[in-house]
């Protein structure tokens, strides 16, 4: 008989998607989007476990855990928080909740953590973290888009050759640019992928919470340690460990995590026994590592550690051309989430989509499509109407008033494959790509696109001609 686990959280779109979630992974679910909600529902049926938020319309998740365990004082509760506050995690801890996990959601922890509670403390064959291949949530595997875009196809190169060795990766990049994903692309092509990929937000974590997230605690080791906890060393044994956003850790846990590197072995926060430790490394960053040691701001010893291969990730306005293919991979990857049947998208919307800045990367542009097809009917292409509102009138803000007369187009692979030898190789190749990628961003705006490109109109015109001359040839 299957489990049933009771979803408290005022995230419509997480209570669905978690739910989802642990139905395809055999569990029963019932979500409530307040705490009032959750109550009832607790109050009315019998639950094996209960998932709520911390931070709820009506209440917080203390008041919540305590009513409930007043109600039933051996149901074991998890605790979702965006708050990675020590005083938070302790208190609820200290109320009665088996445990917590902080935002982002890593469905296979969840379900790891489900499986070890509703399972007397065991883990059950089901989801455990030696089967960690997460690539059926995560989009890796055989859906997983490379790109069409030079700059795509170039980092996943990269990350092609350095997934079979054994380096520590750095990941660059701007926030939205997808640099998780990456470093589950390398584990998923390393020799360690029949092993767990476990990631951890370094920039959630306050000084005092992230030793005992990266290497556990025991029972009693600080107030509200009610019982022992697996780091995150011990979660990733065999694999891959990615730590996001490691330049905020503190100098005294990068003191520690160094040693931890060097030695392979750890003790948990609290304890004598020193645990062995085999775990791939893979770090980001949005600022330059080597440029934060520079300033003091990062152990120098730590980032020459970390720096045996580097990876910078492009923002999305430079990989023009893979917009609209991803968009069409988010749309089929939203869609099935939530059951619908939709086309495609309208004309406008795909010149919407390949003139916007995109600022969020693409995490943005998930977010973008998401939306749109939670609010697009079944068998209906998405419309204007359906993007967020910044995003369409952002787009009529910009339109160009004069000097905007779109010149043609021209297929980048039909230039290449008939003009190669007049373009003169690579040079001809980035400059041609350069200036259409300028064009479009200013919505075929000439005036501006000079601008941009640091030449005059006349040359830009000039070049412009050279290019629809060779293809008409």
């Amino acid at each position: 008989m299957s489990k049933k686990i009771l979803i408290i959280d005022d995230d419509i779109d997480l209570c669905l998607l978690l739910s989802r979630f642990l139905t395809r992974n055999g569990y029963e679910t019932e979500t409530a989007n307040s705490g009032d909600k959750g109550i009832k529902a607790f109050n009315k049926q019998e639950f094996d476990a209960v998932i709520c938020d911390y931070r709820l319309g009506d209440m917080d998740g203390i008041k919540l855990v305590t009513t409930l365990k007043e109600a039933d004082q051996h149901i074991p509760i998890v605790v979702i928080t965006g708050y990675s506050d020590i005083k938070t995690a302790v208190e609820v801890i200290k109320r009665g909740a088996y445990d917590y996990i902080t935002k982002p959601l890593i469905p296979d922890e969840v379900l790891a953590l489900l499986n070890k509670m509703t399972n007397g403390g065991k883990q059950s064959n089901a989801g455990t973290p030696n089967e960690k291949k997460t690539a059926s949530n995560s989009g890796i595997g055989k859906d997983f888009y490379e790109g069409v875009s030079p700059a795509a196809i170039f980092l996943h190169k990269q990350a092609s050759i350095v997934a079979g060795t054994h380096y520590s990766v750095i990941l660059y990049g701007e926030s939205g640019t997808g640099k998780e994903v990456i470093a589950r692309r390398i584990h998923d092509l390393s020799p360690r992928n029949n092993h767990p990929f476990v990631a951890m937000d370094c920039g959630t974590l306050s000084r005092e919470l992230a030793g005992s997230e990266l290497f556990g605690h025991v029972k009693g080791s600080f107030t509200g340690a009610i019982q022992d906890k697996e780091g995150h060393f011990e979660m990733a044994e065999g694999g891959t460990l990615f730590l996001d956003e490691v330049g905020n850790l503190s100098m005294d846990v990068q003191a520690t995590l160094l040693r931890v590197i060097q030695e392979r072995k750890f003790r948990r926060v609290g304890g004598n026994k020193e645990i062995s430790t085999n775990v791939r490394i893979v770090v980001a960053s949005n600022e330059n590592l080597q440029e934060a040691y520079r300033r003091g701001k990062f152990r120098e010893d730590l980032y020459h550690r970390f720096n045996e291969f580097s990876i910078h990730l492009p923002p999305l306005r430079e990989r023009k051309d893979d917009i609209l293919p991803l968009s069409h991979y988010f749309l089929k990857q939203s869609a099935e989430e939530i059951e619908k049947d939709i086309k495609g998208f309208d004309p406008e919307v795909k010149q919407i989509l390949l003139y916007y800045n995109w600022p969020g990367n693409l995490r943005e542009l998930r977010n973008v499509v998401r939306r749109a097809v939670l609010l697009t009917d079944n068998g209906e292409s998405i419309e204007v109407s359906s993007l967020p509102y910044e995003i369409s009138q952002q787009i009529n803000a910009a339109a160009p008033v004069s000097d905007s007369r779109p010149l043609m187009t021209i297929p980048k692979e039909e230039l290449l494959s008939e003009d190669r030898d007049l373009l003169k190789g690579a040079a001809s190749k980035a400059e041609y790509e350069t200036i259409m990628a300028v064009l479009q961003q200013v919505n075929f705006n000439k005036k501006k696109a000079a601008a941009l490109l640091n030449i005059d109109r006349k040359t830009l015109y000039n070049k412009i001609k050279n290019f629809q001359t060779l293809h008409q040839r």
